[in-house]
């Protein structure tokens, strides 16, 4: 019997509560397929398609109802409820779907819609995990430079970048030297492909035409100055680490919002400092 697969067994024996199932009519291994779940018109020795998972007792069943999410693949699934050891998804079948704290790429509320994988853990139980989706997701999208398009956030790293399932499917990423601050995992952006790699990976980005981000990046930085009481201790000279790490803003993106505030006279640069006029 292969947990957290669909596979094609024989019914072999009919109890007061379901029928047993096997691999063939000789096999020891059996497993249970609940009464309200037998198909109309089946007969012993037909073969019925069935999904294989665990019950609420951690006992191998097998149902004809679809999983949303199979070992193997990917899906979006919704969170019910967050417990004190991880959070229960729903995956379509009677017993919700266990992710444990460990597997969460960030921690989630009730209601949340995560990207996540099934695997089998130690204790031989289906389980979901939001990481290992990298290496899932399509190469294959039909989207082109400039394009615009729609992911899920998944994932972030520090030296990549953000990572994104555009359509839930197609790998992409936001590249590292933009801001994601405000960001969290599952949260549904649109962005423009500014690149499409030679292995199928798309390049977004989140920031508009230059002149159009400039105001907005010109409005964060005054904003920063009054949280600052109107004096910022660094300028464009600093260095891109702390530019990023104080802004979240590129030093290009950065000098380019100071050049334009000062060309209005909206600010001061003297001894090193930014200050409002």
């Amino acid at each position: 019997m292969r947990l957290g697969e669909y596979q094609e067994l024989i019914y072999v024996k009919k109890v007061e509560f379901g029928i047993y199932l096997a691999e063939s009519q000789e096999a020891a291994e059996r497993i249970l397929l609940p009464f309200k779940q037998i198909p109309e018109g089946i007969k012993l020795g037909d073969k019925i398609k069935v999904f294989v998972y665990k019950d609420s007792k951690d006992r191998m069943i097998a149902t004809t109802n679809e999983p949303k999410l199979t070992l193997g693949s990917f899906a979006v699934l919704k969170v019910k409820e967050v417990g004190k050891i991880g959070a229960f998804l729903d995956w379509g079948l009677e017993k919700d779907l266990f992710l444990p704290f460990k597997e969460m790429r960030q921690k989630v509320q009730a209601d949340d819609e995560v990207l996540v994988t099934l695997y089998i853990d130690k204790s031989e139980r289906l389980c979901a995990s939001m990481k290992g989706l990298y290496n899932l997701l399509s190469t294959d999208s039909p989207y082109q430079k400039d394009d615009m398009v729609t992911g899920r956030v998944y994932e972030f790293s520090d030296n990549f970048g953000t990572f994104v399932a555009v359509d839930d499917k197609y790998s992409a990423r936001i590249p590292n030297h933009e801001d994601h601050s405000f960001l969290r995992v599952g949260d549904i952006i649109d962005a423009k492909v500014v690149s499409v790699k030679p292995d199928g990976k798309l390049d977004l980005t989140l920031r508009e035409k230059a002149y159009i981000q400039m105001d907005a990046d010109a409005e964060k930085i005054l904003e920063l100055l009054e949280d600052y009481a109107g004096v910022l201790p660094f300028t464009e000279k600093a260095s891109p680490e702390v530019i990023k790490r104080e802004t979240g803003l590129s030093k290009n993106a950065f000098k380019r919002a100071v050049g334009h505030l000062y060309k209005e006279r909206k600010i001061d640069i003297a001894d090193g400092k930014i200050r409002l006029v």
